[in-house]
């Protein structure tokens, strides 16, 4: 059975700085594209960054130069480090497992609140 298990969510200021994590079981890690999405009140659900088998990565355009998505395969994990944090950064995030970089997603995480407030 696929598990996705995310944590390092929290309250952080403006400007602050979090990482995420995505501990995976129950498939082969390696070989599958991982991927972080958000989804903030009253928004669709959107594809934050994910990154391939290879390490190639795809970033949305309003996290570029902000986020890094990496993956551990010895751990089995996938991070999201967030920089720069702002406010409209405020959402819960969700990781997924894809078979590219830009999806389909077929399993999901539960998911870890970010809150970007003073």
């Amino acid at each position: 059975q696929v598990q996705l298990v995310e944590s390092g969510g929290g309250l952080v200021q403006p400007g602050g700085s979090l990482r995420l994590s995505c501990a995976a079981s129950g498939t082969t890690f390696s070989i599958y594209t991982m991927a972080w999405h958000r989804q903030a009140p009253g928004k669709q659900r959107e594809l934050v960054a994910s990154i391939t088998p290879y390490g190639y990565t795809n970033y949305a355009d309003s996290v570029k130069g902000r986020f890094t998505i990496s993956r551990d395969y010895a751990k089995n994990t996938v991070y999201l480090e967030m920089n720069s944090l702002k406010a409209e950064d405020t959402a819960v995030y969700y990781c997924a497992r894809g078979s590219s970089r830009y999806g389909p997603w077929d399993y999901w995480g539960q998911g870890t609140q970010v809150t970007v407030s003073s």
